[in-house]
């Protein structure tokens, strides 16, 4: 997993993205992932900072399906404030990847 600190924004991590093939919305198509999480793998994980407010936060992952090869994203401001079973399948897709560096 390739983790980046620096970029301007999320709109800009999102077009990196999806010039490398991330065009699926895994915000609003989510049940792919729910129901197979076990074939997908976090690839990039951007984080952004607000630079007057570190509490403004957001973090872009970019997730491939491994046996489809399906490539989308997944937006998330604070993960706490995620849904429950949404925060516990990307948390664990996060430190799954984090094992494999």
């Amino acid at each position: 997993m390739e983790t980046i600190f620096n970029y301007d924004s999320p709109s800009i991590a999102l077009d990196k993205l999806k010039a490398k093939g991330y065009t699926k919305d895994f915000n609003t198509e989510f049940d792919e992932l729910f129901d197979y999480t076990d074939d997908f793998t976090i690839d990039y994980l951007y984080r952004y900072e607000g630079a007057t407010d570190p509490s403004d936060e957001s973090t872009v992952y970019g997730i491939r399906n491994t046996v489809s090869g399906t490539k989308g994203v997944f937006v998330a401001g604070d993960l706490s404030l995620i849904e429950g079973r949404k925060r516990d399948i990307i948390v664990n897709l996060e430190i799954r990847a984090k094992q494999h560096d």
